[in-house]
């Protein structure tokens, strides 16, 4: 069940308290539901109310084309105890018997009153688009039971009385398409994040142009992000059904675990965007890159200046830097106004703190930031979350924080700045997060265009909303308002300009349309299936071809699964047209009682009426495709064989290649004898007459029993069908050099190999380069772990004792368990459970150094060495014994590594922090046995600086970032900070221990992250002198500037958010 609110009044919903004499009767149903229901403007192609007088179920009723009914649960639907609410759904009462791909949008009001008074009531109501998957829809908490059996004040009676009620539903349909120019977007599990942000993108129709703009025309739609978006925006302008965002988190380079993991809305925003300008700049089509580009950025980037201007003294230090949204703070502020006036709020540099000014000395100053300019398109974020440090974790804010439909910003500018626009701003749309930290859901609240009303889009539903639902309901509490977008009333036009037929890129409304024909065509292929069959046909070439049990698998539990010719036939179609040719026999297939399938029967030939669909039904297995075996007349003018000939089919068992494949077939006489099978046989092969040979009779799986060549094949119990297989007859000593090497000697072994087979799949469980490193075997399920440890280490060229292997989970592929040679597992005990493919896994190995035996008694480590200038510069890898310590392994490092001549020759090995702020340093006295798993391991050289600090002097940590603070890389350091330093000295130390060049330094950027406060970062200039901060333990220096690693670390022990 699903409860989308909870009753707001348990008489009167949350309306304002009416006088006795204006009470609306249940039973008056236009008032009723002119007032409990309100108008969302919306053409109603039904309306119809329905009343049930309480009992057991209720019974259906018609609405829109489809019928309904109502779920009532008298103790509630709640799984937590106790249960002392009624839940009540309307319930779509038909869903599979509704075409595929149905759905019904409905507003309605669920109400239970009193049967006797219809003025005594409870109601809720709400606004759903019932599909398959969410087919009912209500209030798990419509009301306390308790309020329901007794009077409630301003009633004479209670709305349950004498043990009845009536339960009323008032049901509106409409078409949401229709009525909202909208379609929603499909959740793929946590994805309504990103289906709030694309909604409220598509809707800024100059950004949509924009995207349109990028060339695609040769790209892939899973692999091209800009051919994903532009997709995505066609289907929302085209289609009436809400959309897929499959096909575009799939050109992410996101798994579908990705689709279940909730990011921040304005870090996907600033991903994708940042995609897309990279996508852009990587075109050959430099017009169309110049015009995309340029658009995008004017439409979202605007300008501040950070800057420091003396009291009393003609000198100002400033920096001006683009901005792709602005972070208000809530906390404290009663409105969007406020939170702006604190944005640009000055701070005083005086008395203690005064400001060392270049040629001036100190100097009173005043600190701040100033606007130059706004884009036309301003994102705000309003930050509901803070640091608590009392708490030392992240808290919401719910404090009440008002914003309007129109703010004026102009004080907000610097005096510089061009006014020859008003730089007035218009709400365009709100996206709204409620829920905590750690979860919650997103929806947009967005008005499209001047003459449209606002709209929610959450998730498949778009529905109309109010201007109180716009903003008192999302001014602060449980409802946060997260990221509203606003535009620059003198844009408005420009940027909502009206989208005509002519936007949409050709190749792309091309394409759609060709996809979606082919579409439509699957569609009725499967709306027809019931007219059609599928006729399997085994060949004497298929035959040839098959290594297994029968003459073909059908079982899909079978590995593997034989590759058939099949005809997709119409069940009425005649046999005779069907078959089409005369120098073919088509023969039946049935299931025997022995769970063998042989032919049993050649279809008559001499019926002109005789349909497929009889045949399936009355000659062969009762499957629902057509299982058939097409014997070749070689030569029509011979006469058929004779009425006692029976057909066997034969099978070569060859010990030198180990395999078992299919030679034809052959018609024997019931009489003769199974040795008289033997001279045919010769011939057929080619070999020496009178070469001995065994014969074995393919009873049934895992029964393959040795034939006596002197019985006949009637008194052997042979028919049509049958199959025998054969091998030349082997001395013992052959028969014991096979055995020895572990090879089959006789096909009843080898059978049962072919019955437990399964194919194992081997990747390296680390990267590895080589294109050979993933390869497959197939073994036994019976076979155990050293035979498989053989096989691989055979293919892979390594000692088997040197493998380790790892299982993996069936649905993620991610590493399960290391397996333990101790044990000696069967591959089935190996496999077992594995629901997704019976047939095939996949294991992890490495190839060690070391024996596994030895493993057992020693830790595994890698280290990643970063030098003396804190560079990634390579990963070793050690397996000492558990109880050596840190500094042992330190001490081995030290003999693979290049220290600095003259250095200090000292070595530290640390852990990243899980937010990839600062460094967690090992003592050297630590076992390395007791070091929790997993775990990632760095090491570098400490600088002389460092080790010879004395009192005087700061050690700080250092880490590096991308614009936000979450978005960190690389590997934090620690570094010295001297007293009165400026900072501009500080950078040349700093300079000396990256190891990087006066041109990549010049694109850094420095700022002090006080964590306690959680403010932005307060970057640095080259006056300054950090030492004079009051260093707390947490707080670190933040290097800005781009990751060229690619490969992102992401905040606080969370997956980070990536666009590949």
């Amino acid at each position: 069940m699903n409860d989308t609110m909870d009753v707001l009044d348990e008489k009167q919903n949350g309306a304002p308290p009416m006088e006795i004499d204006e009470v609306v009767s249940v039973r008056d149903h236009e008032a009723f539901a002119a007032k409990h229901m309100p108008d969302l403007g919306h053409e109603v192609k039904d309306f119809k109310v329905f009343t049930w007088r309480l009992s057991v179920t209720s019974p259906e009723f018609e609405c829109g084309g489809h019928k309904w009914r109502i779920l009532l649960f008298p103790f509630g639907n709640s799984n937590a105890p106790p249960n002392d609410t009624v839940s009540v759904y309307l319930d779509y009462a038909e869903p599979k018997k509704s075409p595929e791909g149905w759905h019904a949008c409905a507003q309605f009001a669920l109400v239970i009153s009193n049967p006797h008074d219809p003025t005594i009531f409870t109601v809720s109501h709400a606004n759903h688009r019932f599909i398959a998957e969410e087919c009912d829809w209500g209030f798990t908490r419509f009301s306390e039971l308790r309020k329901l059996f007794n009077v409630q004040e301003g009633n004479s009676h209670p709305t349950i009385e004498d043990e009845t009620a009536d339960i009323t539903v008032y049901v509106r349909v409409y078409d949401s398409k229709k009525e909202t120019g909208f379609v929603g977007l499909k959740n793929q599990g946590a994805t309504c994040y990103m289906n709030s942000l694309l909604q409220s993108l598509f809707c800024t129709r100059y950004f949509r142009r924009a995207v349109y703009q990028i060339p695609t025309e040769d790209d892939s739609p899973t692999e091209s992000v800009a051919l994903a978006l532009q997709r995505v925006f066609y289907h929302l302008q085209t289609s009436d059904q809400p959309v897929g965002t499959t096909e575009l988190t799939k050109s992410f380079g996101w798994k579908s675990l990705d689709s279940f993991l909730q990011h921040d809305v304005q870090e996907f925003n600033r991903v994708l965007q940042d995609k897309l300008e990279s996508k852009m700049k990587a075109s050959s089509n430099l017009y169309s890159t110049l015009r995309c580009g340029r658009a995008i950025a004017k439409l979202f980037v605007g300008k501040m200046k950070s800057y420091i201007k003396c009291v009393n003294v003609e000198y100002e230090s400033s920096r001006i830097e683009e901005f792709n949204d602005i972070q208000l703070n809530v906390k404290g502020m009663r409105n969007l106004y406020d939170s702006f006036k604190d944005y640009v709020a000055v701070e005083m540099l005086d008395g203690e703190n005064k400001y060392q000014a270049e040629g001036f000395g100190l100097q009173d100053a005043k600190k701040g930031i100033i606007f130059e300019s706004f884009p036309p398109v301003l994102h705000l974020q309003l930050k509901r979350f803070e640091y608590d440090i009392q708490r030392d974790a992240m808290v919401k804010i719910n404090d009440r924080h008002e914003f309007p439909f129109e703010i004026d910003l102009d004080e907000f500018l610097d005096v510089s700045a061009d006014r020859s626009q008003p730089w007035v701003y218009k709400l365009h749309g709100v996206l709204v997060h409620s829920g905590d930290l750690h979860g919650g859901h997103y929806f947009a609240l967005i008005k499209p265009d001047r003459e449209t009303r606002w709209l929610k889009f959450d998730d498949d539903r778009v529905t109309p909303v109010t201007d109180k639902e716009v903003l008192e309901e999302n001014y602060g509490g449980e409802a946060l308002n997260g990221m509203p977008p606003t535009l620059q009333q003198s844009a408005i036009n420009e940027v909502l300009a009206p989208f005509t037929v002519e936007d949409t890129p050709p190749h792309l409304k091309r394409r759609l349309d060709e996809e979606r024909l082919q579409i439509e065509a699957k569609k009725r292929e499967r709306e027809e299936q019931h007219l059609f069959l599928t006729a399997k046909v085994i060949t004497d070439d298929t035959f040839a071809h098959h290594e297994g049990f029968d003459l073909a698998t059908f079982d899909e539990k079978n590995w593997p699964p034989s590759d058939l010719p099949s005809f997709r036939v119409l069940k009425q179609e005649n046999y005779s047209t069907f078959k089409s040719r005369n120098q073919i026999r088509l023969w039946v297939l049935v299931n025997r009682q022995n769970k063998t399938v042989r032919p049993d029967t050649h279809i008559p030939e001499n019926e002109p009426t005789l349909t497929v669909e009889v045949i399936r039904n009355n000659m062969a297995a009762r499957q629902n495709d057509l299982r058939l075996y097409l014997d070749v007349i070689a030569d029509p003018s011979k006469p058929d064989p004779p009425s006692q000939s029976i057909m066997i089919f034969l099978k070569h068992f060859d010990t030198s290649k180990q395999s078992l494949f299919g030679i034809g077939k052959v018609y024997m006489a019931r009489t003769s004898k199974v040795g008289d099978l033997i001279p045919v046989i010769n011939e057929r092969m080619r070999w020496t007459p009178g070469t001995p040979l065994k014969l074995y009779e393919e009873i049934k799986p895992g029964m393959i029993e040795l034939m006596k060549p002197k019985l006949s094949f009637g008194q052997s119990e042979i028919q049509d069908g049958d199959v025998i297989c054969f091998q030349v007859d082997l001395p013992e000593k052959e028969i014991h050099d096979l055995e020895s090497q572990g090879l089959y000697s006789n096909p009843v072994h080898f059978y049962d190999f072919l019955q437990n087979r399964v194919m194992i799949i081997f990747k390296p469980k680390f990267e590895d380069p080589d294109p050979d490193a993933e390869f497959s075997l197939v073994l036994s399920k019976k076979q155990n772990y050293d035979t498989m440890a053989i096989k691989a280490g055979e293919h892979l060229g390594h000692d088997p004792i040197k493998l380790r292997f790892t299982t993996t989970n069936p649905s993620t592929g991610q590493p399960k368990m290391v397996l333990k040679r101790s044990l000696n597992q069967s591959i089935s005990e190996i496999m077992a459970p594995s629901y997704a493919n019976p047939t095939t896994t996949v294991i992890l190995y490495e190839k060690l150094d070391v024996s596994i035996v030895e493993l057992e008694t020693k830790r595994s480590l890698k280290v990643i060495w970063t030098g003396i200038h804190n560079k990634e510069e390579g990963t070793h890898a050690f397996l000492l014994p558990k109880t050596s310590m840190v500094h042992d392994l330190a001490d081995h490092l030290a003999k693979l590594v290049t220290l600095t001549p003259g250095g200090t020759g000292k070595i530290r090995i640390f852990e990243i922090s899980k937010d990839g702020k600062t460094q967690k340093e090992f003592t050297n006295s630590e076992m390395i046995g007791n070091i929790p798993e997993p775990v990632e391991l760095y090491a570098e050289e400490i600088p002389r600086e460092e080790l010879e600090a004395d009192d005087s002097d700061k050690v700080i940590g250092v880490f590096h970032f991308s614009k936000d603070l979450p978005r960190t890389h690389g590997v934090p350091f620690k570094f010295v900070v001297k007293r009165g330093e400026k900072f501009a000295d500080t950078k040349k130390r700093l300079q000396a221990r990256i190891g990087v060049s006066d041109k990549d330094l010049a694109k850094y950027r420095f700022a002090l992250i006080q964590v306690s406060t959680f403010k932005q970062p307060s970057y640095i200039e080259d006056e300054d002198t950090i030492y004079e901060h009051q260093f707390a333990p947490e707080d670190v220096l933040g290097l800005d500037h781009v990751d060229k690693s690619g490969k992102p670390r992401s905040g606080v022990g969370e997956k980070a958010l990536t666009i590949r």
